[in-house]
């Protein structure tokens, strides 16, 4: 049997928030093709070797041992869709009778259609940054606007659970929400609010306020939107 290999850098036993009405398992890969200024998990993303590594061995034995009281897993990152054998992991995961949800930036639509045609996933929550035409201020670097659009529709056409969210970095305007709700029109959408951290990849945003809750809620209500951690 071919190896399995994934870099897993972060492993949190139990999680009530990370699955929507799942118990689960959050497993954190390392390494993301973007540099988000907000992201709090800054040697996730630009310095996952300096982080415990976990062998997906001892994740699968974890799951086996909690086998009754666990009901699924989160695969989350930085980018989870880098790992060259997400498949045959989350494969092993599912052999378990296990729900998976995958967190992802979107950027993979090859993959993301890969894991839904082989009924791999049973939630997915993807992160709009910005309108297409403002990702690079968020993200951090180029990225193809068409491969996140293709994510997209992926999901609107999958028929699984799925969310797409939008962190509210100051960055952002209430024009940027509207331009994004009007990307997914029919769709889940939640509102995260920015939270300021010391581990933010970039420090400026330590000294930006986080969006005051009444606009949050205002700005939720126009869109009909979810809110998280305002």
């Amino acid at each position: 049997m071919e190896e399995v290999r994934m870099n897993i850098r972060g492993f949190q036993k139990v999680s009530l928030v990370d699955f929507p009405g799942v118990i689960c398992t959050t497993v954190f890969t390392g390494g993301c093709n973007f540099r988000c200024g907000y992201c709090h998990n800054r040697e996730l993303v630009l310095n996952p070797g300096n982080l415990p590594k976990y062998d997906k061995s001892e994740i699968l034995q974890y799951l086996v041992k909690c086998t009754g009281k666990i009901d699924g897993v989160c695969i989350t990152g930085g980018e989870p869709t880098l790992q060259k054998d997400l498949t045959p992991f989350i494969k092993q995961i599912k052999a378990l009778g296990l729900k998976v949800k995958l967190d992802t930036n979107g950027t993979n639509p090859e993959k993301l259609e890969e894991l839904i045609a082989l009924k791999l996933l049973d939630y997915v929550a993807m992160d709009i940054k910005a309108p297409l035409h403002r990702y690079y201020l968020v993200a951090g670097v180029r990225c193809e606007a068409g491969k996140i659009q293709k994510s997209i529709e992926i999901l609107a056409g999958s028929g699984i659970e799925h969310e797409f969210r939008t962190t509210l970095v100051p960055l952002l305007t209430e024009g940027d929400i509207f331009e994004i709700r009007e990307m997914i029109p029919k769709e889940r959408y939640v509102l995260q609010q920015f939270r300021v951290t010391n581990t933010l990849i970039d420090p400026a945003l330590q000294d930006m306020a986080p969006w005051p809750p009444e606009m949050v809620k205002k700005i939720a209500a126009v869109v009909n939107a979810v809110v998280r951690g305002a």
